[in-house]
C-alpha cells in the first residue's frame, strides 16, 4: 500500500517561513505558529516541504491504509493560507465557523488571505476542537 507523501521531516519550520516572498504571509506564519503551539501545547514541525503541522497521531482505515498525520497545522500557500484541522469542517465546527471572519473552506481545510482576516480566538478553538476529535477517534495506543 502507498505511504502518505506528507510526512514529518526533519526541514526547518523557520526556515521554510524565512523563504516565503511575500512579507504578510511571513508575518501571518510566525504568528500562527504561536497561535498554534499556544492551542495545541505542541512545537511546530515540517510535515512534507510545506505543512507546518503541531502534534501527530496514527490512523487506520477500514480499507486498511494507514500513516501518521499531523494533529492540525497551516501551510502559507502562495493563493492563500490554508488551516488544517480534523475532517468535515464545516459539520463538526459549524458554529465556530460562523465567528471566524473572512475566509473559504473545503473539507478539512480553511482558507485565509490574511491573518487579520480571522479572530485569533476562533482558530485556537478549532485547533482545540479538532485535536479533541482526532484523539477521541484515534486514541494513543
Amino acid at each position: 500500500m502507498a505511504k502518505n507523501k506528507t510526512q514529518e521531516t526533519e526541514g526547518s519550520v523557520a526556515d521554510f517561513i524565512n523563504a516565503i516572498e511575500d512579507e504578510q504571509k511571513r508575518k501571518d506564519s510566525f504568528e500562527l505558529i504561536r497561535i498554534f503551539r499556544e492551542a495545541s501545547g505542541f512545537d511546530p514541525k515540517m510535515w512534507g516541504s510545506s505543512i507546518i503541522g503541531f502534534g501527530s497521531y496514527h490512523y487506520k482505515y477500514d480499507s486498511g491504509r494507514e500513516d501518521d498525520a499531523p494533529l492540525t497545522g497551516f501551510s502559507p500557500r502562495k493563493a492563500a493560507i490554508s488551516l488544517y484541522f480534523s475532517c468535515d469542517v464545516e459539520g463538526q465546527h459549524g458554529s465556530l465557523l460562523a465567528q471566524l471572519g473572512k475566509f473559504k473552506n473545503g473539507k478539512s481545510c480553511v482558507y485565509i488571505n490574511k491573518l487579520s482576516d480571522v479572530k485569533e480566538e476562533i482558530i485556537k478553538a478549532l485547533a482545540k476542537e479538532s485535536i479533541h476529535f482526532i484523539q477521541e477517534k484515534y486514541p494513543i495506543k
